[in-house]
């Protein structure tokens, strides 16, 4: 499956929006149909980027079979183990900005990270691990501060 740009971030957790006129249309090809967004990003939005590596059977099952252009790249034995594993996704929430973006996901995410964590390690770390990923709030002490101070403003 391809990977893109997943949901806009705004009101609502899922915020719709994703498809609008003026902007790229829906893909219609096997595999491109089922991204969430093709729309032109600009400075202030917040969108989450949600790679993943998906084992969905019947898709599988076309990419195994004989006929399929696929299969000789494929270890057929090796992915019969993982066939029934589901699969994983990882989510960043991201805002776009004049030169890029800033990353608020703080969870581990590099190998490094993940196994220090898994060995009982203590999170947030205090040395980014992959300054490229632009987790700019990764080694503050309080992340959430800003936020937790706009709610109690709030009515």
């Amino acid at each position: 499956m391809p990977h893109g740009l997943g949901h806009l971030i705004g009101i609502d957790t899922h915020d719709v929006g994703g498809y609008l006129p003026g902007h790229p249309e829906r893909r219609t090809e096997a595999g491109l149909k089922s991204l969430r967004t093709a729309r032109i990003l600009k400075t202030g939005m917040t969108i989450t980027v949600e790679p993943g590596c998906y084992f969905i059977r019947s898709l599988l099952e076309d990419a195994t079979s004989s006929t399929s252009p696929f299969v000789s790249y494929i270890d057929v034995d090796v992915l019969e183990e993982y066939k029934d594993f589901g699969g994983v996704r990882l989510e960043d929430v991201v805002e776009i900005t004049q030169d890029g973006c800033v990353n608020y996901t703080i969870c581990p995410r590099t190998v490094k990270e993940v196994e220090y964590v898994m060995g009982g390690g203590k999170w947030p770390p205090t040395v980014d691990d992959m300054p490229e990923l632009k987790r700019t709030r990764l080694l503050d002490p309080a992340p959430l501060r800003g936020i937790v101070d706009a709610e109690k403003t709030l009515p």
